[in-house]
């Protein structure tokens, strides 16, 4: 089985992940320019003061792009 650096980061992910630590994930594959507009419209859309919205990864990948999982709360669900 070929392991490829994301195949451990992404073990690695899973392995500092608590199973239901109350947050929503989604994580994205895009070119720059567009994640970071994905980035921005998340943080409007659910806002850190309110959700505790971040960032929680983010990382270039060897075709260039970003891949990147945002995380909130999941309160207002």
């Amino acid at each position: 089985m070929p392991r490829t650096p994301k195949d451990l980061a992404d073990r690695m992910a899973a392995r500092h992940r608590l199973a239901d630590d109350g947050f929503a994930r989604e994580t994205f594959t895009q070119p720059r320019d567009q994640a970071r507009q994905t980035a921005r419209a998340f943080l409007d859309r659910w806002p850190a003061a309110a959700y505790m919205s971040a960032v929680e990864t983010w990382r270039e990948l060897p075709d260039g792009e970003i891949e990147f999982t945002m995380k909130r709360l999941r309160s207002a669900d």
